[in-house]
């Protein structure tokens, strides 16, 4: 074949695609019920049945609508256990629509400190273009929510509760984008106009005022104080009154926030296992109390982890690619449950490092680890995994995930340090190496 595709090429194509009647009875197929009808194999739910030896109760699932909030949804789905087991309830959920709000305030302020930190870059530079690509997108990772926690705690979904913004964020990132890349170039103006820092920072004050006025005509006033009311599991009424978001977290969550890191599988030559890794410009609470940390284990060592979790009632938050091989509508997560390869007749042989550097696959979507299956020797075989794409998809929300899908598309899990080995915990320790702004590893899950 020559540089370009000439005609001969074309009829060739052609040729060898009418040589095999199976094309034709494979675009039929596709062509009227889509690739993933086409390809989902008949036996995929005797395969992927729901029931599993070890389950954690976690409650009703949820629904982040249409919106990229995955990270916060998981994040609290865990949470809210505490809150559940502490007040005796059949059933709770935290806000979602509350860390919201200050993930768009924080990732603006974010901005606008990566602006000033970056003035004397060009414009075409290549950090310059990726501060401005996407400065407030739904996306996050669990470090990111614990600073938000930190600094703002948590509240109930019933003192806050989801809004036409919250469950549908496009217009609010567009218009929060649109004054966020013109505050950017009036900095950088004025930067070459010779205003100092001190001016630049004035402006900024102002600048972030209008960003708050804009997010609480979304999304409604956060409340600084709030009451609640709810029933036990005893139908026994509980009042809280006069409580902050910061008291309601200490109280009810308890967490001592220190104590959750996350760990990745990343088996790419350029980060060796045992080391820790952050990267640069990858954050949203300016100052916060918890930059972005992780430490890179075998991907047999998370399991261990998980299960160790797992066994202690406890859920397990994690990240991964579920766009690769999934089914949404019956919830399987499974290579074998679809015959791609078979329905295109094709391979499809990418290592998982390989997909990281060709950038095939990267984390995109957290989700809750809330039960395994073991076999006889104490192997995982599938894990139960709660999602927050409501209770239509899966059964009741919740996904079957094959031990071997987790090994090839799960990037990261939310771990106590409790279930570290030492060995782990002293590599846990360390110093992180700073990884590129565009590192496949800073990818935001939505």
């Amino acid at each position: 074949m020559n540089e370009s595709i000439s005609v001969t090429d074309l009829d060739s194509f052609a040729a060898a695609f009418q040589k095999d009647p199976v094309n034709t009875v494979a675009m039929n197929a596709v062509v009227h019920n889509g690739i993933v009808n086409s390809a989902l194999r008949y036996d995929a739910a005797g395969k992927l049945q729901h029931a599993f030896s070890i389950t954690v109760d976690s409650g009703d699932v949820c629904d982040q609508k249409h919106s990229g909030r995955c990270w916060m949804f998981a994040s609290l789905n865990v949470m809210r256990l505490e809150v559940m087991k502490r007040l005796n309830l059949p059933n709770t959920e935290l806000s979602q629509a509350y860390p919201l709000f200050y993930d768009k305030l924080e990732k603006s302020n974010y901005l606008l400190e990566n602006i000033l930190e970056t003035l004397d870059e060009p414009e075409d530079s290549r950090v310059v273009s990726f501060l401005l690509q996407d400065p407030v997108g739904d996306g996050g990772q669990w470090d990111m929510f614990r600073s938000l926690v930190a600094k703002y705690g948590v509240v109930p979904k019933d003192v806050y509760p989801e809004s036409a913004v919250s469950e549908n964020t496009a217009e609010l990132r567009k218009y929060l984008t649109c004054k966020l890349r013109e505050y950017a170039c009036t900095l950088r103006t004025r930067h070459n106009e010779g205003m100092d820092l001190a001016g630049l920072r004035a402006l900024k004050d102002e600048m972030m005022e209008t960003i708050f006025r804009m997010l609480c005509i979304a999304l409604g006033k956060p409340p600084v104080k709030f009451d609640w009311e709810t029933y036990d599991k005893d139908g026994k009424f509980i009042r809280l009154q006069d409580v902050s978001p910061q008291e309601f977290f200490e109280e009810y969550v308890g967490w001592d926030l220190n104590d959750y890191v996350t760990v990745i599988n990343a088996p790419t030559k350029d980060k060796p296992y045992g080391k820790t890794y952050t990267v640069q410009y990858l954050g949203s609470v300016r100052g916060g109390k918890y930059p972005v940390k992780y430490l890179n284990l075998p991907m047999e060592e998370l399991k261990e982890l998980a299960i160790k979790q797992l066994k202690d009632n406890q859920c397990v938050w994690f990240g991964s690619d579920v766009g690769q091989f999934s089914d949404r509508a019956k919830g399987f997560l499974s290579k074998d449950s679809l015959a791609v390869d078979a329905l295109f007749n094709t391979s499809f042989p990418l290592t998982k490092a390989q997909r990281l550097d060709y950038h095939e696959s990267l984390m995109t979507h957290a989700m809750v680890i809330t039960g395994v299956d073991l076999d006889a020797d104490g192997k995982p075989v599938k894990w139960k995994v709660e999602n927050s794409w409501g209770k239509d998809r899966g059964k009741d929300g919740y996904y079957v995930m094959s031990d071997e899908w987790f090994s090839e598309f799960a990037y990261q899990i939310l771990l106590h340090r409790k279930y570290f080995s030492e060995e782990q915990k002293k590599a846990f320790d360390q110093d992180p190496i700073v990884l590129k702004p565009w590192d496949p590893m800073g990818s935001l899950a939505e």
